[in-house]
C-alpha cells in the first residue's frame, strides 16, 4: 500500500514538473519545420502576407513553431485547385489561399466569384469581417481545414493584347487564361470569350507564347509580374470580382499544438492578414491615379469603364449570377446581398 502511494506520489510529481516545464517541453513533439503554401511569393501581397504570419509565428512562439514558405503551390506541383486537398490530408501544413482556387472544395466560397456582386470594397469587408464570414469559415471548417484569419488578394482586372475593352461584344473570340473553376467558365462564356483553365505557372509563358491573348488578375499580379513585358498592352478596369484569401491551418497541426500557441498562431494570423489586406489595397488606382499613369507610360492602353459601359457587362452576366446563386445557396447569396445593401460606403 505505501509502496502504491509512494508510485501515485511520483507520478504527481511528474505531472507538475511538467506543467512548471510550460509550452517548451510540451512542444518536444513538434515538427521541426511546418510548411506554409502560397500561389505566388513575396514580391506580391498575397505571397508577402504569408512571410509575414511566419515571421510573427516565429517571435511570438519563441522559434517553438517553424514556418517555411513554399509559393508557386509548389508542394502540389503548381496546380492551384489541389491546394485545399492537400492541406486537408497533410501534405500541407498551413496555407494562404485564395476563396477561388477553393471553391471546387467548398462550393460556398463561390460567393465572391459572382460577377458584379461586390461594387468596391465596403462591399467584401461587409461580408468578410460580418455574418456572412463567420458563416464561410465554419463551412471551411466543416470541410476540414481550421480557418483563422482573412487576407486579400484584390479586384480582378482584365488585360489582353488583342484590343480595348469597352462592351461583351469586345470579349468575343479572346482566349482568356482563368483559374479552375466552372463559375469562371460560365462567366467568360457568357461575355463570348474562350476561357481557357491553367495555373498561374504556366500562365505567362503562355501569354508570351501567344497561346493564350488574355488574362484576369488584381492590378498587384499586373504590375509585379511585369505583365506588359508578355503583351498584355490593352487593359480594362471593370472590377467584376474580387478575391479574399484565407490564413487556414491542417486540422491535426492544429490539434498537436498546446491551446496557447494555438493563440498566438491565430492571432499572428489576424494580424498578418490586417497588414497583407493593407498591402494589397496600397497603390491602387483607387486610392492612387498615379499608379494607372504609370502603367500607362510603359505603353498600356488603361481603360475605365463608365457607369452605362459597366452595366452592359453586369446584364449580359446576370444569367450566370442567378444560376450560381441557386448553385452557392440562396440563403447566403441573400444575407451577402443584404450584408452589402446595409454597408457604410
Amino acid at each position: 500500500m505505501k509502496r502504491r502511494a509512494m508510485n501515485a506520489a511520483l507520478s504527481a510529481l511528474a505531472v507538475a514538473a511538467l506543467g512548471l516545464l510550460g509550452p517548451a517541453a510540451q512542444a518536444q513533439n513538434y515538427k521541426a519545420e511546418y510548411k506554409l503554401s502560397t500561389v505566388v511569393g513575396t514580391a506580391f501581397p498575397w505571397g508577402k502576407g504569408g512571410e509575414i504570419w511566419a515571421e510573427l509565428v516565429k517571435q511570438r512562439t519563441n522559434g517553438r513553431i517553424n514556418i517555411k514558405l513554399y509559393p508557386g503551390t509548389s508542394l502540389v506541383q503548381g496546380d492551384q485547385t489541389r491546394e485545399f486537398t492537400a492541406i486537408r490530408q497533410g501534405v500541407i501544413d498551413l496555407a494562404v489561399g485564395s476563396t477561388i482556387n477553393w471553391s471546387p472544395q467548398v462550393k460556398e466560397l463561390n460567393l465572391f466569384s459572382l460577377p458584379f456582386l461586390m461594387p468596391d470594397y465596403a462591399a467584401m469587408d461587409a461580408i468578410t469581417q460580418g455574418p456572412v464570414g463567420q458563416d464561410l469559415f465554419a463551412l471551411v471548417e466543416k470541410a476540414g481545414v481550421v480557418p483563422l484569419a482573412w487576407g486579400e488578394n484584390g479586384y480582378r482586372e482584365i488585360s489582353n493584347s488583342k484590343r480595348d475593352i469597352r462592351k461583351p461584344d469586345d470579349m468575343k473570340g479572346l482566349k482568356i487564361r482563368v483559374v479552375g473553376s466552372p463559375l469562371f467558365i460560365d462567366t467568360f462564356t457568357a461575355l463570348g470569350a474562350n476561357p481557357t483553365q491553367m495555373s498561374w505557372a504556366d500562365a505567362q509563358p503562355a501569354l508570351a507564347s501567344g497561346a493564350v491573348d488574355g488574362q484576369e488578375n488584381p492590378l498587384s499580379i499586373f504590375t509585379a509580374a511585369k505583365l506588359p513585358t508578355v503583351g498584355q498592352k490593352h487593359l480594362t478596369m471593370w472590377g467584376y470580382v474580387a478575391d479574399p484569401l484565407i490564413f487556414v491551418v491542417n486540422r491535426d497541426v492544429w490539434q498537436s499544438w498546446t491551446p496557447a500557441d494555438r493563440e498566438i498562431v491565430k492571432q499572428a494570423a489576424i494580424d498578418a492578414g490586417k497588414q497583407e489586406i493593407e498591402l494589397a489595397r496600397k497603390g491602387l488606382a483607387e486610392a492612387d491615379p498615379a499608379v494607372l499613369k504609370d502603367i500607362a507610360a510603359g505603353g498600356v492602353t488603361v481603360t475605365r469603364l463608365s457607369p452605362a459601359e459597366r452595366e452592359a457587362f453586369v446584364a449580359a452576366t446576370r444569367p450566370v449570377y442567378d444560376k450560381w446563386k441557386n448553385t452557392i445557396g440562396t440563403p447566403l447569396v441573400t444575407k451577402a446581398e443584404q450584408a452589402i445593401a446595409a454597408r457604410k460606403k
